[in-house]
């Protein structure tokens, strides 16, 4: 009975110790009933704290290629100064913005606009496709100061189907998320590591082209943005940059994505196009 009591409280005390194992892997907080509503844009997420940390080191479908500016926007003051502020309608003269440029109108409009940040904010930016290493906690540092900068990055995500999906953000600092010319995601708080989370968003996706930006503004410290959705998507979606180098390689890669007006003006792709 001795050795039956020793065995059993060891047996509990190893359970105990998965299940809260268990409970701190698994404790993402999941944001459900998006996009933001407009008054919410700059509100973060309730519950926000670190007892949300999940830690998806093990996962292999972190993004690593993405479009956008060839460098930062810098000396920001800190991203609380900037968060509130358009950076991207300021360097065009509002011809594109924050939300523009998670539309196709708005992304193809980069081709023909550099973005004028001025002398004091990193200049003329152009735009380029760039890598990015997800287990590198210093992954928006692109050649310039490592602290008050905000970066911009884009990716199309073509799914063969309206479909409801789950992505993954860390981030540090204040990370935005647009798709559609929606707002998604909006945190101030930096998720603890290069590969850990604080929330899963539920996010819709259209049938064909779905553009995402990811804006992230950084203090000081670690300076990283990451992101990848659930298997199920990644095993459904194309996402671009893909193969491409370069921004005109990359405009070359998403044309079957791009909307075209045939005769009578009816809006299709020439995805559709090809299909016909």
């Amino acid at each position: 009975m001795k050795k039956f009591g020793i065995l059993t409280l060891a047996i509990a005390i190893v359970f105990t110790l998965a299940l809260s194992g268990a409970q701190y892997v698994f404790a993402a907080g999941l944001i459900e009933g998006g996009p933001l509503a407009e008054d919410a844009h700059l509100v973060n997420p309730d519950p926000n704290d670190d007892s949300l940390r999940e830690n998806h080191g093990d996962v292999e479908t972190w993004i690593t290629k993405w479009y956008g500016p060839d460098g930062n926007y810098e000396n920001s003051g800190g991203f609380g100064e900037t968060a509130e502020i358009d950076l991207i309608s300021e360097g065009t003269g509002g011809q594109i913005t924050d939300a523009s440029l998670s539309t196709m109108a708005g992304l193809l409009l980069s081709q023909e606009l550099d973005v004028e940040w001025g002398a004091d904010h990193g200049g003329t930016r152009g735009w380029e496709v760039f890598e990015i290493d997800p287990a590198d906690g210093n992954n928006m540092n692109r050649d310039g100061p490592v602290d008050n900068i905000e970066t911009y990055a884009v990716i199309v995500i073509e799914a063969p189907s309206a479909m409801t999906s789950i992505m993954s953000p860390a981030h540090d600092d204040h990370a935005h998320i647009w798709i559609n010319g929606e707002k998604w995601y909006n945190n101030s708080r930096w998720t603890g590591g290069a590969k850990t989370i604080l929330h899963n968003v539920e996010v819709e996706l259209q049938k064909g082209a779905n553009v995402l930006l990811y804006r992230c503004g950084e203090g000081g410290g670690s300076a990283y943005f990451n992101l990848h959705f659930d298997d199920a998507t990644h095993n459904a979606v194309t996402i671009y940059p893909k193969d491409s180098t370069d921004q005109q390689s990359f405009f070359d890669e998403i044309a079957p994505l791009t909307p075209v007006e045939p005769q009578g003006k009816l809006t299709t792709t020439w995805a559709d196009l090809k299909r016909k």
